[in-house]
């Protein structure tokens, strides 16, 4: 065995000791994950630098300071939500009118009418699901895109898709190439943090927030909405304040004097990096996830308390919790599929809107009574939409031509719509927007030139945006 590894190893094995051994394991995701992922790339040279989390410079002047991601999995149904089709009502059961992109022909039906009745709020108009009466509220606060499309019409490409910009695993996902780009705001707590559902992983799991071949140290680091918010993070009881710190400026000397003997050892600098950071975050992160800091207004607001929205009401407000004290991108996700409705349509979009409506109007409205959502960017969405013909008799299937998605906050425009679908709501037709489109505008709105936001891996110069050639949206821009 050479000295290098073994010397590494005996290095971390003393860290291990210590007050976050397992901690690191939690936070960088696992020795074993990112060895595999990390290829020891350097950045493009028109913006090389050391790989830390110190803040960067945009591109451009941002609009946005920070983003909160509210992803709905499985592919929440645009024409029985945000997208209204009174087409549907008027041909309802007949044969859709032309070819159709199905994944699942044997199943395939006629057209389905909409099961729930739709109005139109606000100054603005939009037009929103009578299952959706709180974000309706909110409604002159959005910008509702009816004209997103994807690549794909499965699961997995699809949310490869739409979180790193390609529909293969492996690939440093959108949060993960934001901090890349503009670096931390705080030193107290993770740039990227994950807000997951305590009833389990969303679908290919900690794949959603990898850095794939990104340095580690820009992955998403995975919080409990309930409990210890990072496991393993818990501080030496035994230890005296003053010995606990004196420990720490130690293993500090000591990073310092291995790091300089390894330059350009981006794990090492991850692994590093992450124990100073779980040192701190033994107080920051406990304080910044205590709800019982806010006031029961506040609380009842989320709908903390109430059994069916507790649970995504509590990540709701931890979002707004992380983003005010300089986390730069926060991705809730709900556990498994719940919007993926081939069967059960009416109960299932029923059941999704009560866990989640109250809790993402809530969000909005505490970002605006605080003066935040204007430097905050939200986005609502999933992967891709549903068809207009039924699936099982009572269900829709997937449908990757045309879906809804809205933003809120961070320099979009408010009360306003863009794009359109056919009458039937299946294909974008009007304005159009390409995955590679909508990251390119978050990118923008952030302060990051799509183009300029580069890695190079072996001689190739990546991008979120892949060999795409998108625009930035700019109708939708305030």
């Amino acid at each position: 065995m050479s000295a290098g590894p073994r010397l590494r190893r005996q290095f971390f094995s003393r860290l291990g000791h210590g007050l976050a051994g397992a901690a690191l394991m939690e936070l960088v995701g696992g020795e074993r994950g990112h060895a595999a992922n990390t290829t020891g790339g350097k950045r493009h040279s028109n913006m090389s630098r050391r790989h830390d989390l110190a803040p960067r410079m945009p591109h451009v002047a941002p609009r946005a300071r920070s983003v909160i991601q509210l992803f709905m999995h499985g592919g929440p149904s645009q024409m029985d939500l945000l997208d209204p089709k009174p087409a549907l009502s008027k041909y309802d059961s007949q044969k859709f009118p032309g070819v159709i992109d199905v994944q699942q022909p044997e199943q395939a039906g006629g057209i389905l009418k909409s099961p729930f009745q739709f109005a139109r709020y606000g100054k603005s108009g939009i037009s929103v699901s009578e299952i959706m009466p709180q974000v309706a509220g909110c409604v002159d606060q959005l910008c509702v895109i009816r004209s997103m499309w994807t690549e794909h019409i499965n699961h997995e490409p699809a949310l490869w898709m739409m979180h790193t910009g390609r529909t293969i695993p492996g690939r440093p996902g959108i949060g993960s190439w934001v901090v890349y780009g503009l670096g931390a705001e705080t030193r107290e707590l993770p740039a990227y943090v994950v807000l997951d559902d305590p009833r389990g992983l969303p679908v290919d799991g900690i794949r959603n927030w990898s850095s794939g071949w990104l340095p580690p140290q820009y992955q998403g680091t995975r919080f409990r909405a309930a409990g210890t918010p990072v496991w393993n993070l818990i501080p030496n009881r035994k230890l005296t304040p003053e010995l606990a710190a004196a420990r720490r400026a130690l293993l500090a000397r000591l990073d310092h004097d291995h790091r300089a003997a390894r330059p350009g050892e981006t794990e090492l600098d991850a692994r590093i990096g992450s124990y100073e950071l779980a040192a701190r975050m033994q107080l920051s992160a406990t304080a910044a996830l205590d709800v019982s800091r806010e006031t029961q207004a506040t609380q009842d607001l989320y709908g903390l308390g109430n059994d069916t929205t507790d649970s995504y009401g509590r990540r709701c407000l931890l979002a707004r919790r992380l983003v005010e004290r300089g986390v730069r991108y926060v991705q809730l996700f709900i556990n498994g599929q719940i919007w993926d409705n081939h069967t059960g349509l009416e109960s299932g979009l029923r059941s999704s809107c009560a866990r989640t409506d109250r809790p993402v109007a809530a969000l909005l409205t505490d970002l605006q009574q605080r003066g935040m959502l204007d430097e905050t960017l939200v986005i609502w969405g999933g992967e891709f939409g549903r068809l207009p013909i039924s699936q099982s008799k009572n269900g829709r299937d997937h449908n990757r031509q045309g879906f809804t998605v809205w933003l809120a906050g961070g320099g979009v425009k408010a009360g306003h719509v863009h794009g359109a679908t056919d009458e039937f709501g299946y294909a974008a037709v009007q304005d159009r927007v390409s995955v590679p489109d909508f990251h390119a505008t978050i990118l923008h709105l952030l302060g990051l030139d799509f183009e300029q936001l580069s890695f190079d891996r072996n001689g190739l110069e990546e991008r979120l945006t892949g060999v795409h050639e998108p625009q930035v949206v700019r109708d939708i821009l305030a």
